[in-house]
């Protein structure tokens, strides 16, 4: 790979680089004599605290620092032991008991025991941030118990068959190191923006906000690696905000990998020797988010004028027909998912005639599309909505902004915008995890952000899910799914395929559908020559 040599001559920890060349293939990064892999990425890390929030580069980053109880893997996607090498469940679903490895260590050299794992869900419960939305209904923190050194029991609430498919997304923290650098009660979340104390299979060499986060290899790492590569040194997650930067980047080898390049982008690049394309079909669901209680998304009218105004056709064309429309709130991979009739397409009159019932029947008003800046499809987006809603007079204002101002602008009803842009990845491929997120509960977080109010939905929201009779929960889950589409909170989208583009020095690269737009399982990467 090629040297930026101002972007490295400030990043790199005081070390001199040294640079190797690839046959036919520029050269690569090398640091006291180890290979580094580069992803350039458009969103940056906001924080390393696995208690505080997420997104995919936050995810992608703790996943590489932290271990779980268990991980997902493969396609289709399924639970595997890590820190628990095993488990067992009550007959009745409220006793959840998980035996620990052995040899799992903290990165400073303690060990991994039942209670750094009893600390760290106490901990993610107790701020109330993050991934507590998950388990909070049905776990509390006098539920867990350290056993033994190798043991930890949950006792939940109530019965909720989905737990195991959550705790993938709860890491394990130190409680030592957290203790240690706790200030006036904050539980280390200040100093866990930028700092990391975990047991993975990566340690945090370097964290430079708004530019790049280093990661070096955890050579003790408890688990070993599925590769030998004793030249591979670590993993440089750069930041490049515009598409168009990242495809160069990869193009004169300053990065090693790229996703989310528009499709047209990925056609020209996969024509190149010596780069590698990837798809592969997500659970990510992209929708446009109404802020239903706003002055003009509050109208079911309005919100349902605007979605058979949109041109879906259009939205598909946007990527190459590397995409698939929503047949359901739910996405096809969701378990119990329907097709529900009537979901919204083009229709013109349709349209008009849902805008005349509403408060303003020959429209006459503006609204504001937010996407993130520098995501050209989400821009495209923006321009064929400007087109649909000319025929509803009804004009687009388009901000772009990145994605943690967005974050930020959806967390208050009073700020969030008439129509937000959202790719939402569910976390496990249980009903609850998509059904939850039209639920108060989710109400502030970027999913959430159409704050949609029906104490209908909401019942059977919460009858679904402390049901652990599958028989009993595919009824309500098809109840739920067509009433959604009654109340259109959103314009239900559409379902695009994960797109990665890399060099063939890269190796180890997996996908899942499980994972989030532009996540990767950093685990398995490495750089072979």
């Amino acid at each position: 790979m090629r040297i930026d040599w101002n972007w490295l001559r400030s990043a790199v920890l005081g070390v001199v680089l040294a640079v190797t060349a690839i046959a036919g293939a520029g050269a690569v990064e090398k640091l006291d004599g180890k290979l580094y892999l580069v992803i350039a990425g458009r969103q940056p890390v906001s924080t390393l605290d696995p208690a505080q929030k997420y997104d995919y580069a936050i995810r992608m980053m703790e996943q590489a620092l932290y271990d779980g109880l268990v991980k997902y893997e493969g396609n289709p996607p399924e639970v595997k032991p890590w820190l628990a090498e095993s488990w067992e469940v009550s007959d009745d679903g409220l006793v959840w008991t998980f035996h620990l490895v052995d040899n799992a260590k903290f990165h400073n050299g303690d060990p991994v025991n039942a209670e750094a794992v009893r600390y760290s869900f106490v901990r993610t419960l107790e701020l109330n941030k993050g991934p507590a939305w998950m388990l909070q209904d049905f776990l509390a923190p006098e539920g867990i118990e350290a056993v033994d050194d190798r043991t930890v029991r949950f006792t939940l609430k109530k019965p909720y068959a989905p737990f195991l498919s959550f705790l993938p997304w709860w890491f394990i923290v130190n409680p030592a190191i957290v203790e240690a650098n706790s200030v006036d009660g904050d539980r280390a979340q200040t100093w866990l923006n930028e700092n990391a104390a975990g047991s993975g299979p990566f340690k945090l060499a370097k964290f430079e906000q708004g530019k790049a986060y280093w990661l070096e290899v955890n050579k003790d790492y408890w688990k070993g690696f599925p590769y030998e590569a004793d030249n591979f040194g670590g993993i440089i997650y750069k930041l490049v905000r515009e598409s168009a930067g990242q495809r160069a980047a990869l193009i004169k080898g300053e990065a090693d990998i790229v996703g989310g390049l528009t499709p047209e982008e990925m056609e020209k690049i996969a024509e190149r020797e010596g780069i590698h394309t990837t798809t592969l079909p997500a659970l990510t669901a992209f929708g446009l988010k109404f802020n239903t209680q706003n002055e003009h998304m509050s109208d079911i009218n309005v919100r349902k004028a605007i979605a058979h105004a949109f041109d879906y056709d259009g939205l598909v064309k946007i990527f190459n027909g590397e995409a698939k429309l929503q047949t359901s709130p739910f996405g096809d991979a969701i378990k119990g998912k329907i097709d529900v009739a009537g979901i919204p397409r083009r229709d013109l009159q349709m349209a008009k005639d849902y805008l005349a019932k509403s408060a303003w029947p020959d429209g006459g008003f503006d609204v504001e599309y937010v996407y993130v800046q520098g995501f050209e499809e989400e821009r495209q987006m923006g321009l064929l909505l400007i087109d649909a809603l000319k025929d509803l007079n009804i004009d687009v204002k388009m901000t772009p902004l990145t994605w943690p101002n967005m974050v930020g602008r959806a967390a208050e009803v009073d700020t969030a915008p008439d129509i937000i842009a959202i790719f939402a990845t569910p976390v496990s491929t249980d009903p609850d995890a998509v059904a939850i997120q039209y639920h108060p509960t989710s109400f502030g977080k970027y999913y959430g952000s159409h704050f949609l109010e029906d104490e209908e939905l909401k019942g059977m929201i919460e009858k679904a899910r402390n049901e652990t009779d599958w028989s009993k929960r595919q009824p309500i889950y098809a109840e739920i799914q067509e009433r959604i589409v009654e109340l259109q909170p959103e314009i239900f989208g559409m379902m695009r395929n994960r797109r990665f583009a890399f060099r063939d020095w890269v190796k180890g690269f997996q996908d899942s559908p499980i994972r989030m737009t532009e996540e990767i399982d950093l685990y398995p990467l490495h750089i072979a020559k």
